[in-house]
């Protein structure tokens, strides 16, 4: 039985990794839940055809997974993200703050746009050197209504970002602003490009560090807790 439980075991692994980016960490001293948010985050529409995509739908039962199943110890997300849906990033955002186990990010490669919430969402966020960060603000493809109430909209929907990202990380409201309203970096855009060093200097991000110190980080809080 248990020589059939294993080959089991790992072939439900392979299809979590190929179809939802997730794995559970269950051969070192805890059992950590690994979460990768790749590419656009996607949300009620769908995107174009060949985009790498992260679903919302698909991370959120994860989620409440990770809260509610006693054998898993702590959440580790891994984010090469270019960002995506605000509402959908957001609400991810939310949830991975309101998970009452250890929990860490690591962002590797890029963090940007709707990336940035859910990089500081965890208790504790790393990113690696080589690793940027886009603060700018929000954006819309598609057509709009050119009336102020549309402006007070974005307005707002800006706000809700800039002040999870202020609670969530050592960097204020008024410097967030700041960066993204940088002009002379982003060519056509405002904003601010931070590679991992200003990102940790700026007090967006904890923590410089790859997936070694994360997971010492993750440990350090299940032994602790």
């Amino acid at each position: 039985m248990a020589d059939k439980a294993q080959p089991d075991e790992h072939r439900q692994q392979k299809e979590d990794i190929e179809d939802f980016g997730t794995v559970s960490l269950t051969q070192g001293a805890h059992v950590i839940h690994c979460l990768t948010v790749i590419g656009q985050v996607e949300g009620h529409s769908e995107a174009p055809q060949g985009q790498k995509t992260t679903k919302y739908e698909h991370v959120i039962p994860q989620l409440v997974a990770v809260q509610e199943d006693p054998r898993i110890e702590g959440l580790l997300v891994l984010l090469n993200t270019v960002g995506g849906d605000v509402e959908a990033g957001l609400a991810l955002a939310e949830l991975i703050a309101s998970v009452s186990k250890p929990s860490a990010t690591l962002v590797l490669g890029g963090g940007h746009s709707i990336g940035i919430p859910l990089a500081v969402s965890a208790r504790r966020s790393f990113i690696v050197p080589t690793a940027t960060m886009t603060v700018h603000p929000v954006r819309h493809s598609g057509v709009i209504l050119g009336v102020p109430q549309t402006m007070r909209s974005f307005e707002q929907m800006q706000q809700r970002i800039t002040g999870f990202v202020a609670a969530h990380s050592g960097m204020s409201e008024k410097r967030y602003t700041e960066l993204m309203l940088h002009t002379g970096e982003l060519v056509m855009d405002m904003g601010t490009v931070l590679d991992g060093r200003r990102a940790v200097k700026e007090k967006l991000i904890d923590e410089l560090g790859g997936l070694s110190e994360a997971l010492q980080w993750l440990y350090g809080e299940i032994e602790r807790k």
